[in-house]
């Protein structure tokens, strides 16, 4: 993420040429130009287009596991208390790599990397966001939602996240709190009880989600990890594509994912019993082999933006007819 540019500020002398434009009565200037600013530093600490997939793979989860008879109103607790520990992770990680955001432009321009933002109030913000996402998971979705949400954090702000510098293995461990939100959509859904009570439709459902999701990171990373290489080399970052520079290694990770996804999407559709979910599920995890393929040979930033691209789009295509065509009714 590049720098943002400075704010401009809006003042109450005239200037030549221009029209005059006044802050509200009872507002000061500098406190109607700070808020953009400041909606513009939150969103760069909470990351929202990463929450929301977040939230939409929970959506998912809890959809298959139980349909209809899922409770919007628990459901809509249960995805604000993940937002939350979504948006607490976030910050945790911008506070751990602040050092190494500065050394790469795509980062340098993160609240905490630039210096706008002291880490201790970060730090505060974090605890505070973590403490109310476990509270409201909780009470959304149980005991066993809230403890999948502290799992989820852990993994990615204690584990993963410092391993980003000591191993290229870091990638491969990175995609277990990615795929960790499926767990909370199905505990959150009462699939252990639903399991017990003999509905293992919604569980091989969502446990093919989950296989879905931690093999889809590989290719979707490995093409990040190609296109910033450089930048991570300067930040001693350990990433595949930095400790293999042909990106030989790495093509052959988001080849092999790629392939293993096919079965996996596919079982996605076995407990619905609906054609259209296995037709959609075989052509997207096709057009992601294709295009792994195609960054695996050339190594080039073309391929690599379109291997990213058809990840993103891959994934909400599965989700979205995941969805769609029903939950499992085997």
């Amino acid at each position: 993420m590049s720098p943002q540019p400075p704010v401009a500020l809006v003042t109450d002398a005239p200037v030549p040429g221009r029209f005059a434009v006044r802050p509200p009565l009872g507002h000061s200037a500098s406190a109607v130009a700070a808020r953009p600013a400041a909606i513009s530093e939150i969103g760069q600490l909470i990351r929202p287009r990463i929450t929301v997939m977040v939230l939409a793979t929970v959506v998912a989860a809890a959809w298959l596991t139980a349909g209809r008879a899922i409770d919007p109103v628990r459901l809509v607790v249960l995805l604000a208390g993940t937002a939350l520990v979504a948006a607490s992770s976030s910050i945790a990680n911008q506070i751990l790599e602040r050092g190494t955001d500065r050394l790469m432009p795509r980062t340098a321009g993160r609240p905490l990397a630039a210096g706008r933002i002291d880490p201790r109030t970060a730090w505060w913000l974090a605890g505070a966001t973590l403490a109310a996402g476990l509270v409201t998971t909780l009470a959304g979705g149980g005991t066993g939602a809230a403890a999948a949400s502290l799992v989820t954090w852990l993994t990615y702000v204690v584990v993963y996240t410092p391993l980003k510098t000591r191993t290229p293995l870091n990638t491969a461990v990175g995609a277990f709190p990615g795929a960790l939100p499926v767990a909370i959509g199905w505990l959150g859904a009462d699939g252990p009880a639903r399991f017990a009570a003999g509905d293992a439709a919604g569980a091989v459902a969502v446990a093919a989600l989950g296989a879905v999701l931690y093999l889809w990171q590989f290719p979707h990373f490995m093409a990040i990890a190609w296109l910033y290489r450089r930048q991570y080399e300067a930040a001693g970052m350990r990433m595949l594509t930095v400790t293999d520079p042909s990106g030989g290694q790495a093509g052959i990770q988001a080849v092999t994912a790629a392939l293993a996804m096919v079965p996996a999407s596919l079982t996605l559709a076995v407990p619905s019993a609906r054609w259209p979910l296995f037709v959609v599920a075989a052509v997207l995890a096709g057009i992601y082999v294709l295009a792994a393929i195609r960054f695996a040979v050339r190594r080039d930033e073309r391929t690599a933006r379109g291997l990213l691209l058809v990840s993103l789009i891959v994934l909400l295509g599965l989700l979205v007819a995941s969805v769609g065509c029903g939950p499992p009714r085997l």
